[in-house]
C-alpha cells in the first residue's frame, strides 16, 4: 500500500493503518532498533511503541516522508531504551562506540550548551552530508544513523572493512573541519 493511503488510514483512525505500517515498515524499523539495542525482545517492543507513537501523532502531523518519520521515531525510542538499560547495567555497548567515534567532531549532547545548539548542528551536519560523495554519505549514514557495524556495512556494499573504516575516518575529519569552519564548537 502506498504511504499516502496508509497516512490517510491514520487520519480516519482506521486500525488497519497499524497493520499496513507493520507490514510495509516492520522489518525496516526492527533493523534500526536491533542495531541499537542488540536484543530481540526490546527491539520488538520499540517497533510496537513506534506504531503507538505514530498513532498518537497522526493526526495532527502529516509526515512528508513516512519511512524517515517512522525511522526517526524508532531510533529515538531505541536510544531512550538503550540509555535506560545502560544506566541500570553500566556496561559498554555498540552505541557507545559510535558516540566515541563522533566525540571528537561534535560536543557532548548532554550539556546544556549543546542542547541549545542542536538545531544549528543538525543543519550543519545535513549541509556537510550533501557535500560528501554518494558512497561516503551512505557509509556515514549507515554507521551513525542506522548504527550498522563496520562489518555489516562492508558486507552489504561489497567492500573491505578497512575501506569502510577509512571512509568513516576521513568523513569524521572532514566533519570536524567543516564544523570548525562554520564556527561550531567541537
Amino acid at each position: 500500500m502506498e504511504d499516502e493511503r496508509i497516512i490517510e488510514l491514520y487520519w480516519r483512525r482506521d486500525e488497519d493503518a497499524v497493520r499496513q505500517t507493520n507490514q510495509k515498515y516492520g522489518p525496516y524499523c526492527y533493523r534500526i532498533a536491533h542495531n541499537i539495542l542488540k536484543n530481540e525482545e526490546d527491539s520488538k517492543e520499540c517497533v510496537n511503541d513506534t506504531w503507538f507513537k505514530a498513532w498518537t501523532v497522526i493526526p495532527p502531523q502529516r509526515p512528508d516522508f513516512f519511512q524517515a518519520f517512522l525511522g526517526r521515531i524508532t531510533r529515538n525510542l531505541s536510544l531512550d531504551r538503550y540509555r535506560r538499560t545502560r544506566a541500570s547495567k553500566r556496561g559498554g555497548g555498540s552505541v557507545d562506540v559510535i558516540y566515541e567515534e563522533l566525540a571528537e567532531c561534535i560536543a557532548d549532547a548532554g550539556t546544556e550548551e549543546s542542547r541549545t545548539d542542536t538545531i544549528v548542528i543538525t543543519d550543519a551536519v545535513t549541509q556537510f552530508l550533501t557535500g560528501l560523495s554518494k558512497d561516503a554519505r551512505i557509509i556515514f549514514v549507515r554507521r551513525y544513523w542506522y548504527a550498522d557495524s563496520v562489518s555489516q556495512i562492508a558486507q552489504h556494499y561489497g567492500m573491505s572493512e578497512s575501506k569502510v573504516k577509512s571512509s568513516l575516518m576521513r568523513s569524521r575529519n572532514k566533519l570536524k573541519a567543516f564544523l570548525e569552519k562554520e564556527g561550531i564548537a567541537v
